[in-house]
């Protein structure tokens, strides 16, 4: 199959999610991750939109990337000088080609016009030594007819690529298929899609896209942008790969740290059931499920976790079987007999029938009541304070007693909690590195007297344990939650 391109919007489309605003160099960090992840081209903003976009254009062209870097544009003088000035290699420039869009941006111009308007702009994108992709915008709907005829001033006026744009998310994949088929016969230079989300179509309509001939699709991480969202990169490359064997660039063992670096940094939180990249994925918690997941990990698994830098994730809860919590006791080196085996199983879906989920800590915990195994702690906090205001660096000192021997150490963070952890992980670095690698806080009642439930996902080499601390202060509780993962990992 053909080599398939991906122009990756996340810096354009992405940041137009509503609530997100990039800055200069959180634009940088997320570029060269793309680079990283093999994106063929990186859309880094609209270089004429404001100083900050023009300037994360121009570091980001500065910043040796093997990606092609990209602004997107009107077709405007201005957008195309900003573009060029900010040193980008390519513009995305788009027409406007539904009645609808052409009435609203330019009222009172015909299609003869916009068809004028479109060359002229190609024509000048080209001559200021940049790579056009002309897009027509709001094609899906547009009469199809007069977007080959946009298209076809575009290529004589030398663009490189044609983008097909179903701006407000409207097409379905067997129409998207036959416009692509019919596209692809019409022209000689590559064709692109660039679909929106407002129906839940966005991925299918890419794979389809793809399917009838287009060669290059506009995906953002996540599937952020605005309203609904864009296509995912992640769920597009995974099936177009897997199901059909078209090729991408994409590196898919880093989609996963990608997706969570674009998480941190847009604050857009992944939904846990997202395809790919969700908590849940590859997170099973069914005794049928977990007994065969361990047996033959493709028994419930459609790819392996590892393939987009994942891990599998055993939990436990109702749904709990004797497999999961054996798995744990080997990892803890404990044997049960079968009496054993059945209060702990008891014990365990106890906790889930109560609607909590059941970290790693709590199962430790029952085993070791259960055969009466007294295990000292090797962690213990003996002092935290914590200073923070208004006008003052949240700074958090922790004194540890680790194996016996006290550790004191302090830390500054974004707030007294991050501070408070990130003194801990200081104190606990001879251990290797340990990461944080989820965070979840809940409480359980209203008021500000309110008991925290704290729950942590830790990571030492390839172990994860997940871990509670419930306590009316929620920084006591991030701490007690934090040392009781550390004590199943240490």
């Amino acid at each position: 199959m053909s080599r398939v391109k991906v122009l990756d919007t996340t810096l354009r489309d992405g940041e137009q999610t509503p609530g997100v605003s990039l800055t200069v160099e959180q634009k940088l960090i997320i570029a060269a991750a793309l680079d990283n992840l093999g994106v063929d081209i990186i859309e880094a903003g609209t270089a004429i939109a404001s100083e900050g976009d023009f300037n994360a254009i121009k570091e980001i062209s500065k910043a040796g990337l093997k990606a092609e870097i990209c602004s997107f544009g009107r077709i405007k003088k201005e957008d195309i000088d900003a573009a060029a000035d900010a040193g980008a290699d390519s513009i995305f420039m788009v027409a406007p080609s539904s009645e609808i869009h052409m009435n609203s941006k330019f009222p009172g111009k015909s299609r003869e016009d916009v068809i004028e308007l479109s060359v002229q702009a190609v024509e000048y994108a080209k001559e200021r030594g940049l790579i056009v992709e002309f897009g027509a915008e709001d094609a899906s709907r547009a009469d199809l007819g007069f977007v080959i005829e946009l298209f076809r001033a575009a290529e004589d006026a030398k663009a490189d690529r044609l983008t097909f744009a179903d701006t407000v998310g409207v097409l379905i994949p067997e129409e998207t298929e036959n416009i692509m088929r019919e596209l692809v016969r019409e022209f000689k230079i590559p064709i692109a899609i660039h679909c929106h989300d407002d129906f839940g179509l966005a991925t299918a309509n890419t794979i389809y896209a793809i399917k009838g001939g287009a060669r290059e699709f506009h995906a953002t991480i996540n599937g952020i942008g605005e309203r609904a969202g864009n296509a995912a990169l992640e769920e597009a490359v995974v099936t177009l790969e897997f199901h059909y064997g078209f090729k991408t660039g994409i590196i898919k063992e880093n989609i996963y740290d990608t997706a969570k670096l674009v998480e941190k940094l847009t604050r857009i939180v992944i939904p846990k059931h997202k395809p790919i990249v969700g908590e849940y994925a590859f997170t099973h918690e069914s005794g049928i499920h977990t007994s065969a997941i361990i047996k033959d990990s493709s028994t419930y698994e459609p790819i392996t976790p590892e393939m987009v830098g994942r891990k599998r994730q055993l939990v436990l809860g109702k749904h709990a079987g004797k497999a999961s919590v054996q798995e744990i006791m080997n990892r803890l080196g404990y044997k049960a007999d079968k009496e054993q085996m059945k209060e702990i199983l008891t014990r365990v879906k106890e906790i889930g029938d109560k609607g909590k989920r059941v970290t790693d800590a709590d199962v430790k915990t029952i085993i070791e009541t259960v055969l009466q195994i007294k295990r000292e702690k090797k962690v213990k906090l003996e002092d935290l304070s914590i200073v923070s205001g208004m006008n003052i660096m949240p700074t958090a000192s922790v004194k540890l007693k680790i194996n016996g021997n006290e550790k004191i150490e302090a830390a500054i963070g974004l707030g007294p909690v991050d501070a408070a952890i990130n003194a801990i992980k200081k104190a606990v670095a001879e251990f290797g590195d340990i990461r944080l690698v989820s965070y979840h806080v809940d409480a359980i009642t209203g008021g500000t007297d309110a008991l925290v439930d704290v729950i942590v996902q830790l990571e030492k080499g390839d172990r994860i344990v997940t871990a509670r601390g419930a306590r009316t202060d929620i920084i006591m509780a991030s701490v007690e939650a934090m040392l009781e993962g550390l004590n199943m990992l240490i």
